[in-house]
């Protein structure tokens, strides 16, 4: 029997060797694989946790393990195959909807400014007559854009987003799981490329993936990494809403200070992000030092510019506020719940640092930043995707799938909108609809803050 037994087994491994399971040259293939008697090997270079025994004790190629490898990279093809046919899909989607991209027009044409020493903040570009809105220090990376014709410049913006929303979801999957496969980010990609505030980014030629990206690109490393806080603070020179995340790193630095926890790469990446948003913005003062002086004196101040509080793509508590009350100016009543938003969202942020929840504590960040600006158009709200995969991860796979049908479904443009202001005369399903975004952020604060304070009650 025994006989029998080797007799069968042996040449089982025999066979997948001469027929080349393996590839040939391969690691852990022929070229490899010394062999002795009863198919053993020697010098088998694959980890040694993947071979197995025989019953008489020889190591021998397992037959699985030739197989892995194969599958990985089955898996990572079909979902690159989806991935770039759903990518195609959407830009063939976006040019049969005739989408502008206006913002990027703007975006040029502020380069162009730049580059023939005009007044920035005096510029009105397209014929929507849209102004400067973003600090000066924007305008110089934008100057690039004026050596491309307008056609190149929206096919490079929109390969690049695609780009970086890839990237993004990577970096969601790396903050909420502390690992992300290649064919997991595609596969989320696939899908997130049409929820609406990433199809809003891309068809007005947004730059909201690459500040995220570089946002996650900082809140994703090794704690004490010395280039931390840089991503944050050159986001917050390029727009300022980014900036919440410095006082998130430095309140929960002192929060650990307090209590005797490792408190130094917090503080410390919180100075990086401040002198890197300084020293960008100080050398943008030396080239555009008329243009930095209005932009920091006066124009930071003035909301408006950016556009009516009212308009239903405004996904902020000033927006909602403002259809609530049928006004373009919520005033104190704004100011009130931004405050009681900003602390609440960052209580929430710091404590689930402290309890070492750190993408529950970058999300509760984004999402705060969201609620208080001024103004959040929904394309601001790219950040749907690590809050959704969030609530997934956490098992709440019901409450995951709503949320994202909700920013999938383009809901708050179900409402009257455009000329003639008729966000002002909202009837109660119509301001439902439109404070869809404002309404799930609100949700998701209390709710992770209820269990957060449980959880320290019973601590």
């Amino acid at each position: 029997m025994q006989a029998l037994y080797q007799l069968s087994y042996s040449p089982l491994r025999c066979a997948a060797r001469f027929l080349q399971v393996f590839p040939v040259g391969f690691p852990g293939g022929d070229a490899n694989i010394t062999r002795s008697q009863g198919c053993t090997t020697k010098s088998f270079p694959i980890c040694p946790t993947l071979l197995g025994k025989d019953p008489y004790g020889a190591t021998t190629v397992p037959p699985v393990t030739a197989l892995v490898l194969p599958r990985t990279h089955r898996r990572v093809s079909v979902s690159l195959g989806v991935c770039l046919l759903s990518f195609v899909s959407f830009w063939i989607a976006q040019r049969a909807a005739h989408v502008s991209m206006i913002d990027l027009l703007v975006y040029r044409a502020e380069g162009a400014t730049v580059r023939a020493g005009g007044d920035l903040y005096a510029l009105r570009a397209t014929h929507a007559g849209l102004p400067t809105t973003y600090p000066p220090f924007a305008a110089l990376l934008f100057t690039p854009l004026t050596l491309l014709d307008v056609a190149t410049v929206r096919a490079a913006a929109t390969l690049l987003n695609l780009a970086l929303l890839v990237a993004f979801v990577h970096l969601s999957l790396l903050l909420v799981r502390r690992h992300a496969r290649v064919e997991h980010s595609l596969w989320v990609a696939a899908g997130a490329v049409w929820c609406e505030p990433v199809w809003t980014t891309l068809r007005y030629g947004q730059v909201n993936l690459l500040l995220a990206v570089l946002v996650l690109w900082d809140l994703t490393r090794r704690p004490g990494h010395r280039w931390a806080g840089v991503g944050i603070g050159v986001a917050a020179a390029i727009k300022l809403t980014p900036a919440l995340f410095v006082v998130f790193l430095l309140g929960t630095g002192l929060a650990l200070a307090v209590t005797g926890g490792g408190w130094r790469p917090w503080l410390r990446a919180a100075a990086t992000a401040v002198g890197s948003c300084a020293g960008v913005t100080a050398l943008t003062a030396v080239v555009l030092p008329h243009d930095s002086r209005l932009f920091w004196t006066r124009m930071v101040f003035e909301a408006s510019r950016v556009g009516h509080a009212e308009e239903t793509a405004n996904q902020s508590l000033r927006g909602v506020l403002a259809r609530l009350l049928h006004t373009d100016d919520p005033g104190p009543w704004w100011v009130a719940a931004a405050v009681v938003a900003g602390a609440t969202g960052l209580a929430v942020a710091v404590a689930a640092a402290l309890r070492g929840r750190r993408a529950l504590a970058v999300v509760a960040c984004a999402t705060t930043a969201l609620l208080i600006s001024p103004v959040s158009w929904s394309h601001h709200w790219v950040w749907c995707v690590p809050l959704v995969l969030l609530v997934w991860e956490t098992g709440r796979h019901r409450v995951a799938a709503l949320m994202a049908l909700l920013f999938c479904s383009y809901a708050l443009w179900w409402v009257p909108h455009g000329t003639g202001r008729p966000e002002l005369h909202q009837n109660g399903v119509e301001l439902a609809l439109s404070a869809l975004y404002a309404v799930v952020g609100c949700a998701f604060l209390a709710r992770s803050g209820v269990r957060l304070w449980r959880t320290s009650r019973t601590a």
